[in-house]
């Protein structure tokens, strides 16, 4: 128990809102997790000597890094040219995927398999991009206003194909995922 009341109840509860922040979108994600954290400490959940002791740890520096890593390879125009070599070109979401999977386990024979997800975290972002946003994507801004579709109109359609991909992809990537 805390000084606050149950620690379940409270961890529930500032789970709940961290996650309801992350949706929100209205902050960056490791402003939210900090002060979650920081939260969790003020209230007497986590001891204030260990708040931070596990981002000392290797699993947490190693995603630290393929993050480093993943941006600095977006950024430098490498992941372009690997996308436009890897991924055949105007092919649909299995092809792609196929592809993609393909690299990965190519790249994974060869090197360590944090390094080939660096390398292809974001070439599968940005494919994704093109088949799962239906509503915010660029070219459907672009028929947005005057004349043109309004926000509203994606929704009626969008919402239940994004429901539907996940609905079927979800339990199908689960089904395969110890292969």
């Amino acid at each position: 128990m805390t000084l606050f009341g149950s620690d379940q109840t409270l961890i529930l509860v500032i789970l709940l809102l961290t996650v309801a922040l992350f949706l929100w979108g209205r902050w960056r994600h490791d402003m939210v997790a900090t002060a979650s954290l920081l939260a969790c400490v003020v209230i007497g959940l986590v001891p204030a000597g260990q708040a931070f002791s596990g981002f000392g740890h290797p699993a947490v520096i190693s995603v630290a890094c393929v993050l480093v890593l993943s941006r600095g390879l977006q950024s430098s125009g490498a992941v372009d040219v690997l996308t436009r070599h890897a991924l055949p070109k105007d092919a649909g979401a299995t092809a792609s995927m196929a592809a993609l999977i393909g690299l990965g386990a190519l790249l994974s024979g060869f090197m360590n398999n944090v390094g080939a997800m660096a390398l292809l975290m974001p070439v599968a972002i940005g494919a994704s991009c093109a088949f799962l946003t239906p509503i915010g994507h660029q070219n459907n801004t672009l028929i947005l206003g005057p004349g043109g579709f309004r926000f509203g109109d994606y929704w009626r359609l969008g919402l239940p194909l994004e429901v539907l991909v996940a609905v079927v992809s979800i339990p199908m990537l689960l089904l395969i995922w110890p292969l």
